[in-house]
């Protein structure tokens, strides 16, 4: 799954046990600007190091799985717990990419000469149409 959004906040990399790390990301997500949502993401393990280059305000695209797992308490109530597990993330570039060309609008390309095929020059055509 992917979502794309504005990095809201970047969370500093938690040591749980010896042998597991986790870090957040919170993304904000306005598909409708009038409601913004507030999404949270988690790395672990090598993959904390994910969020290391990105700056709260940065725009990214997140790739991430989604994970759930039951948890019952000491009374015997189950809960669910969902996760959302970033994989990848890359900042989305807003900005024309340099082709080497002046100018900042889109690239200008030479169009075909047009034909005009309803033109008649005396020759008889065997289409049907």
């Amino acid at each position: 799954m992917e979502i794309r959004g504005k990095v809201h906040e970047i969370g500093a990399v938690q040591q749980v046990t010896d042998t597991f790390k986790k870090r957040d990301l919170v993304v904000q997500y306005a598909e409708n600007p009038q409601f913004v949502e507030y999404i949270r993401f988690e790395a672990t393990q090598d993959r904390t190091a994910l969020f290391d280059n990105l700056s709260v305000g940065d725009e990214v695209e997140v790739s991430f799985n989604l994970r759930g797992r039951p948890w019952t308490n000491k009374d015997g109530v189950t809960s669910y717990f969902n996760s959302l597990v970033a994989w990848r993330v890359a900042k989305v570039t807003t900005e024309p990419v340099s082709t080497g060309q002046q100018g900042s609008g889109p690239q200008q390309f030479d169009a075909p000469p047009t034909v005009d095929i309803s033109a008649d020059d005396g020759k008889d055509d065997d289409l049907p149409f």
